[in-house]
């Protein structure tokens, strides 16, 4: 087949060719008037080479690939030399994973350090959680820890469990200053290993979704989604989005403005109720499962 068409049938370009005819990974035969004659197997090449390199590989890392293929060996049979190119592809990605994944964590607690010193004053905008029975949450899109863009206020029909929590730790980081003077401040991990263990008994007694937030970075947050394998998604919110437009109450630990707990349940967009104040974050989840279950009956009776 001529350039032209090799190019069409493959997804390639003419200039593509081109280099990977300079490397000497498909070369074409010369026809007397001086054309380029590719055999069959040239598309099967050019395939490979796309796929690998839309994989992460360079074009010269592709040729072991492309030497099996084209000594008529199947893309499942490749020589050595390929495994040690996925190998050590592989491994290429993990060291630029890990370095993505650190330029994320310090961008975020960057922005986290402006956003909570950059917050508008909200010091005496609180008001009494039982009197945000009504209203509705702002319309603001977050990314939640499963990377999913989550709209406050439109988190869907049904009822969502939003359980609003201070901070929690992360193994061998201090927590701030005097944040264990603080009753209640303590305790969010735990509290967020129980709505785990109860998220399928919370579903099957009505809720429709679960989520958890807190000030903190979406960094911290997803550590402690992935170390306790929650089943929900986490939201942060360092801007104090909440606070600044329902007035959550909030408080001061070292230099940071953390969210009080409570935790709100919002039907159909609307807040249906407020569990506030929570004496025993770890097992507050059982008290929202004996709220539901209570729902639940009276709709039956």
């Amino acid at each position: 087949m001529r350039v032209g068409e090799l190019a069409r049938r493959s997804g390639s370009t003419i200039r593509a060719l081109r280099y990977y005819e300079s490397l000497g990974l498909v070369v074409p035969r010369r026809m007397a008037n001086g054309y380029r004659e590719y055999d069959p197997i040239a598309e099967r090449l050019v395939v490979q080479i796309r796929e690998l390199t839309a994989l992460g590989l360079t074009v010269e890392e592709t040729r072991p690939f492309v030497e099996s293929l084209a000594a008529g060996a199947d893309e499942s049979d490749v020589c050595a030399a390929a495994l040690v190119t996925y190998r050590s592809a592989i491994v290429g990605l993990q060291s630029r994973i890990g370095q993505l994944t650190a330029q994320r964590d310090a961008l975020e607690a960057r922005l986290a350090l402006v956003n909570v010193t950059g917050n508008p004053d909200i010091s005496g905008h609180a008001v009494e959680p039982a009197s945000l029975v009504g209203r509705a949450l702002p319309d603001e899109e977050i990314f939640a820890t499963n990377g999913e863009v989550v709209n406050l206020g439109r988190l869907g029909p049904g009822r969502t469990i939003l359980f609003v929590y201070p901070l929690t730790g992360r193994p061998g980081v201090d927590l701030p200053d005097g944040l264990l003077e603080i009753p209640g401040a303590r305790g969010g991990t735990e509290q967020a290993r129980w709505f785990r263990d109860h998220h399928g008994e919370l579903l099957g007694a009505g809720a429709a979704r679960v989520y958890g937030l807190s000030a903190q970075s979406a960094g911290y947050q997803r550590e402690l989604a992935h170390r306790l394998r929650l089943p929900y998604p986490l939201i942060p919110d360092p801007r104090l989005t909440l606070a600044a437009a329902l007035g959550l109450p909030t408080f001061t630990a070292g230099e940071m403005t953390l969210y009080r707990r409570l935790t709100l349940v919002v039907c159909d967009d609307v807040i249906e109720h407020v569990f506030h104040p929570i004496p025993a974050p770890s097992t507050h989840a059982n008290e929202v499962l004996r709220w539901l279950n209570r729902l639940w009956t009276r709709s039956l009776a």
